[in-house]
């Protein structure tokens, strides 16, 4: 009887190896988002192109490089790359839906801010806590505030 419990509980170099594949597949996937990301260098919008119908609406807020925003590292996003205006993060629920590197337009459905057809793309991730949110990258401490929280719609695009 004790043989056949013991057997049944992992050992720690079964979750190791598990969570190295994990790493692994991140690091893969940061890796590839990092070679398909690429914006201009004087941050002009990209054109709008045709979308791909993957559509949600979500709660939005926006952030900007301060280490109580962010993680010990806060111009770096969870891609490895530099902030910048055009950069939003998602919650993790959302990745699934708009991995890193795609690239999205966003429309406020209370019409209050105007995105005037700007495309972003999803370089960083939230905090594990949160859900069907997207919080968007400004310079300035004053922006982000002014921003404040409201429902969007996020479009992919190709």
């Amino acid at each position: 009887m004790r043989d056949a419990l013991s057997a049944a509980v992992p050992t720690p170099a079964i979750s190791q190896q598990a969570a190295s594949s994990a790493a692994q597949n991140r690091a893969e996937a940061v890796a590839q988002a990092a070679r398909t990301v690429k914006l201009p260098v004087d941050n002009t919008p990209i054109a709008v192109a045709r979308s791909t119908g993957r559509t949600a609406i979500v709660r939005a807020t926006a952030y900007n490089s301060l280490p109580n925003q962010t993680d010990s590292t806060p111009f770096i996003t969870a891609t490895g790359t530099r902030v910048r205006a055009g950069v939003v993060a998602l919650s993790r629920d959302l990745l699934r839906q708009f991995p890193y590197g795609s690239k999205i337009t966003i429309e406020d459905l209370s019409g209050r801010y105007n995105f005037k057809g700007r495309v972003f793309v999803v370089e960083d991730t939230m905090a594990a806590r949160k859900r069907n949110s997207l919080d968007i990258w400004m310079g300035t401490r004053t922006e982000a505030i002014n921003f404040g929280a409201r429902q969007l719609r996020i479009t992919a695009v190709r």
